[in-house]
């Protein structure tokens, strides 16, 4: 199998102990199923990922996409990811989405 060209991790508030807690799991239900559709139905190579607590449970629900290093808040609609997805086929983030440093 390939190693795939970009990685998107979706925080799913897990924590050391196992337990969720933060607002990512509670807003994504369903979320890494509809990415997963998305990515093949337009032909990106990518890996899906759901990890642990991000950090930035004030900002969530969060998801990033590398090698790109692009970090995108407020992520709680399908469309969300669709902007952030057109965003990765035009190759400029959506900018409502994108956290700044």
């Amino acid at each position: 199998m390939a190693i795939p060209a970009r990685q998107i991790i979706v925080c799913q508030s897990f924590r050391v102990a196992g337990d969720k807690k933060g607002i990512c799991h509670k807003q994504t239900e369903g979320f890494l199923q509809y990415i997963e559709e998305e990515v093949l139905d337009r032909g990106l190579d990518c890996l899906i990922s759901a990890t642990t607590c991000l950090k930035q449970c004030d900002s969530g629900p969060i998801m990033v996409i590398q090698p790109e290093n692009w970090w995108f808040k407020g992520v709680d609609s399908e469309e969300a990811i669709d902007a952030i997805l057109d965003g990765l086929e035009d190759g400029e983030p959506p900018a409502k989405y994108l956290i700044t440093a």
